[in-house]
Formats: structure tokens, sequence, C-alpha cells
């Protein structure tokens, strides 16, 4: 029988925090692995498309700083997933900085692996020209202007760079983007752990403790293979792992609740099984990886233009009931003095009514009393953005609708300037797959810190 081996997922996304009670907990429990998930395309695609993180430096440092002391010091390697954020070249440079700042004022000593995984423009093109990418579900076929308008272009790695590092002897492993899981399955995998157990373990370890309840994201957790099985476990009093909790975050982010696809592999759960244990700790079994030809998503972002945000409020009950038509009406009465000038898209976000959901939403009657308006309008430089949202708001403001008795204004304003400028504007590019070999794909880099 396999010995147990123990991860401990200090956060949900590095940077996010947790309490020092709880990753102490976890040290006590002298874990095999120290692994976290640096980050997500959750946020959007800005943060891709300009380079940046979009969790705080000082969060990240700290959070890192707890793991790297405990880790490097106990001898426990450390293994980082999407550094960064969003894991193009910029996000894990910036993250490896970190590590080099806390490693001289904690004098640590360590080898550390940094694995990038962008993928060159051009060997993107030789695919696509190949007929061998494909596009995900709802989205359109790739084309080169999108390849040649993303600035940073990443593939989700599996587990096998991280396997040759963790090889090579680095104490510290250190990812650009990555499939969720692999920070947290590759070193027990290349231990000679079940797949299937390792790679569900890893899914549900990359958010932490938000798969315990109440769950949080702040919060440590831990998740222990065994040779036929693995047991979830809560690192705080305030939360405990059920069978409900343990299940439910096992659908988190799937389209199918049975099967979630990887780099080369599918992991099979139809004969999983969820059981607690009685201490608020869950076993799992049967979780199953089925391989399939090996093909990595990529992910880009292009800037699209540039956004303005005016947001205000209304309770006045005749504007609420006409909302709709009087939107429609402000939106004519602003092309209409623009012209051709009016060069953007304008964009009413009306929470109260369909604000969420949009056109999906299935109770498009309800009545609200009160309603947030969020105006966006996209443009293709900032200046036309601001101009466009400023007359659209003050369009709006004074806008005379039938059965309108105040002159003072339609809106209420809560911030002063009542018009921000957001900036640039990405949207996704690639969201496609593309075939690798696993064995050559994304090579590391050893470097020696302290």
């Amino acid at each position: 029988m396999k010995p147990e081996f123990k991860i401990l997922s200090p956060t949900a996304i590095l940077g996010y925090g947790f309490p020092e009670a709880s990753f102490l907990r976890g040290m006590a429990e002298r874990p095999d692995l120290i692994a976290v998930d640096g980050g997500s395309t959750d946020p959007g695609p800005y943060y891709l498309g300009a380079g940046k993180a979009f969790t705080d430096r000082t969060g990240v440092k700290r959070d890192l700083r707890y793991m790297l002391v405990h880790g490097v010091k106990a001898g426990i390697p450390v293994v980082i997933g999407t550094g960064g954020g969003s894991g193009a070249a910029p996000h894990l440079e910036w993250c490896r900085r970190i590590i080099l700042e806390i490693a001289e004022e904690e004098k640590l000593s360590f080898r550390m692996a940094v694995i990038p995984t962008d993928v060159d423009k051009a060997t993107i093109h030789a695919v696509l020209d190949a007929g061998r990418i494909e596009p995900l579900a709802l989205v359109p076929p790739l084309t080169h202007a999108a390849i040649d308008a993303s600035p940073h272009i990443v593939a989700q790695a599996g587990v096998e760079p991280f396997i040759r590092a963790l090889q090579a002897g680095a104490q510290v492993v250190l990812a650009g983007r990555a499939y969720d899981p692999a920070c947290f399955a590759a070193l027990p995998i290349m231990r000679g752990y079940d797949e299937g157990l390792a790679l569900h373990c890893g899914k549900i370890l990359e958010c932490a403790a938000i798969a315990a309840s109440p769950g949080s994201g702040s919060d440590c957790a831990m998740g222990i293979l065994r040779e036929d099985s693995f047991v979830l476990k809560a690192l705080s009093d305030d939360r405990k792992f059920t069978a409900e909790s343990a299940a439910a975050h096992t659908l988190y982010e799937k389209s199918d609740p049975y099967h979630l696809p990887g780099p080369g592999g599918v992991l099979d759960l139809t004969g999983c099984s969820f059981t607690e244990l009685g201490d608020g700790t869950v076993e799992v079994r049967g979780s199953r990886h089925v391989h399939t030809p090996y093909q990595v998503k990529l992910e880009g972002a292009a800037r699209v233009g540039y956004r303005t945000l005016s947001i205000a409020g209304t309770r006045d009950p005749i504007m609420i009931s006409t909302i709709d038509a009087i939107i429609d009406a402000v939106k004519a009465r602003v092309a209409l003095i623009l012209g051709d000038a009016a060069k953007a898209r304008v964009f009413f976000h009306i929470y109260g009514k369909n604000g969420v959901m949009g056109g999906l939403e299935p109770l498009k009657d309800a009545a609200a009393h009160e309603l947030g308006i969020v105006i966006e309008v996209l443009a293709d430089t900032q200046e036309e953005a601001d101009t466009v949202c400023s007359l659209t708001r003050s369009t709006l403001l004074h806008y005379g609708y039938p059965g309108r008795v105040a002159t003072a204004g339609n809106l209420a304003f809560p911030f002063s300037p009542s018009d921000v400028q957001a900036g640039a504007v990405y949207e996704f590019s690639l969201y496609h797959l593309m075939p690798i070999d696993p064995a050559t794909a994304f090579p590391f880099r050893m470097e020696q810190v302290g």
C-alpha cells in the first residue's frame, strides 16, 4: 500500500490570503507538497491582454512568503501554477521578482524552475494553416488576424513540464498558464499515484476551502491521496467538508457533470463517490483519467477599444415603468446630435431590471422600485468614448419622458466625477485547442535563488 500523500492548498488564488492559524495547522500535518493556483481567466480578458496582474502585489507577496519560508525550510516542494494571474511572460516575471525579493529578505536558498507557457505566434500560424486548430464550443474559428492582434498568447500546460522540473531537482516551481489541477497533481503522479485521483483532488484543491462548508477562497484546505481514494480536509474550525460541498465543487466550471477535459485526457467521474467520514472530512473514490490525443487550450486577448463608464440610479416609478423606451430614445437623440462623430457602441446595464442576466433573464417583467444604471461606452479612442458617454449621460439625466413632473434631473449619481475612464478594453481572441508534443512542450529554465 502506498503511504498517504498530503497536499496543502493555502488559498483559492495566490493573493486572496488565508488565516495564519489555518496555514500552520496544515504545516503541522507535515504535507508532502504546498501548491497554489496563481490565476484564472475568470476576471476576463483584460489582464491577459494588458499583461497585468489582477491580484494585489502586497497580497501575493504575503501569501508567497508563508509558502516559501515554511516550504523551503521544511524541504517541501512549493509549486505555483498560472503565475501572475494570467500566466503570460509579463505575469510570470512579475511573480518571479516577488519570489526573489522574499528569498533575499528571508535569506532563503533554493533551486527554482521557471516554466514559460507562451506560444510563439509563428507556430500557431503554421498549425492553423495545417488545419489542426479547433475552436471550443461557441467560439468562432481562429483567424490569422486574431493571432496577430493578440499581444500575449498562452497555452494551458499539463502536468508533464511540472514533472520534468521536479525530477530535475526543483524545490520551487513557478509556471505560466497551466491547467488548474496540474500544480497539485504533478508531484503525486510522478510518485506513482493514480492520475484520475490526483487530477480530481487537484481540481478541488485549486479553490482551497471554497469547496468546504461554508466555503471560503481565503482559507486553507488539504487533500490526502491514498492508493485508491483521496480525502478532503478543512484546516479551520470554521468549516468542514461535506459530501454535498465536495460534489458541488466537482461540478464547478463544467458543462458536463461527468467529464472534465484537460491536456491529453478527460477526467471521467461517472463512477465517483463522496463519503463523509464523520470528522468533517470526505473521502472520494472512483475518479478515472482517460487519455485522449494531446491538445492544449490556447488563450489570447486582443484590444477592441477604450471604455468610459457612468454609474447612476433612479427611483422614479414613472421613469422605471418606461425605462426601455427612454433608453431607446436617448440613444437616438445622441446619434442625432453627434451624427458621424458617434463612432462608439453604447450599452445600458440596468440593475433591478435584467442587469445580471440581460436577455437571458427569465423574470423579465419583475417589478422594481429602484434601478441602478451603468452607461458603458466603447469606442476606438478614449476621447471618443468620453465624448459619447458624457452626452449620453447628460441626455438621460434631463430627458423629458411622458408623465415627468420634476425638472431637476432624472438620475442620482453616487460619484463625482460621474464619468470614469476605464481605459483599454480587451476581448478573448483565442480560446482554441492546439495539438502539441507533451514530451518537448514548455521547457523550463532552472535558476539558483539565494
